[in-house]
């Protein structure tokens, strides 16, 4: 997108009005209304409202990968290398959106359905969102059927709580379409500081996380010491669905991907 596109996204993002941006930019509603749709089209998204908050999301994410965030492995043993491939079981584009779901995370803001703007993480905002009730905590099952044929697992869960030091435990379990199983466990606290994952994920090694909202939580997944991917979770009203928003590590804003999740306790 332009950098006029982004800026306006950003204005949309901070409670501004298609009306109250014209004025501020000097230029006509209609003027505005067109650069909101060329963004629309350029991303597939299909709401403002709703692309101005993925955007919010990504600037989130850029922010946290140039803080340079010391992704230390959990072994000191991984190696170094690129994003892992998005085609075949298990690093395929579909499953590896099941594979990094791993760390303490996420909820509801970003696709919630809310009609205040989502806002990026600032720490005065992550330890107060921290310290309130989350719409995440329970168990959820991810919606296989969404998921293409050939890239389907079995079954994947997650599970999320939070302790009285405010840090998320996360454990994941996820059945491969050969019946093999793969488990993760995490705990971390919504400071930006990466911590190890453990279990049998070849995928990534370390999760940080930054919470601006109590239904929003934004979480960065490393490998080897780079950044992978970040992650943003967000829960329905209802408190029954939770959507998963992915924005890999790069400079430019990629076509954002999803998979959805169902409450199950």
């Amino acid at each position: 997108m332009s950098d006029r596109e982004r800026e306006i996204l950003g204005l949309l993002t901070a409670g501004h009005t298609v009306k109250s941006i014209a004025g501020l930019l000097g230029r006509s509603e209609a003027s505005i209304n067109e650069r909101l749709r060329d963004a629309r089209r350029k991303t597939g998204i299909g709401s403002s409202r709703e692309l101005a908050r993925l955007h919010d999301a990504w600037a989130a994410a850029q922010k946290n990968r140039d803080e340079k965030i010391d992704l230390h492995t959990a072994d000191g043993g991984a190696d170094q290398g690129s994003m892992p491939p998005r085609s075949g079981w298990p690093l395929s584009k579909g499953a590896l959106a099941m594979l990094i779901l791993l760390p303490a995370i996420a909820i509801g803001g970003l696709l919630s359905m809310t009609d205040s703007p989502w806002r990026a993480a600032a720490p005065d905002r992550a330890t107060t969102a921290a310290a309130a009730p989350s719409p995440l905590v329970g168990r959820w099952a991810l919606d296989v059927a969404r998921i293409p044929a050939e890239e389907r697992p079995r079954g994947v869960t997650i599970a999320f709580a939070t302790g009285a030091d405010r840090k998320w435990t996360t454990d994941v379990e996820i059945t491969a379409p050969d019946g093999s199983v793969m488990k993760a466990h995490s705990t971390a606290a919504t400071d930006g500081v990466a911590v190890p994952v453990s279990g049998n994920f070849a995928a990534i090694d370390t999760a940080s996380l930054r919470q601006p909202a109590p239904n929003t939580l934004v979480m960065t997944l490393g490998k080897g010491g780079q950044p992978i991917s970040t992650r943003v979770y967000a829960v329905a009203k209802d408190r029954r669905t939770m959507t998963e928003t992915i924005v890999w590590a790069g400079k430019d804003l990629p076509k954002l991907e999803t998979t959805v999740f169902r409450r199950i306790d």
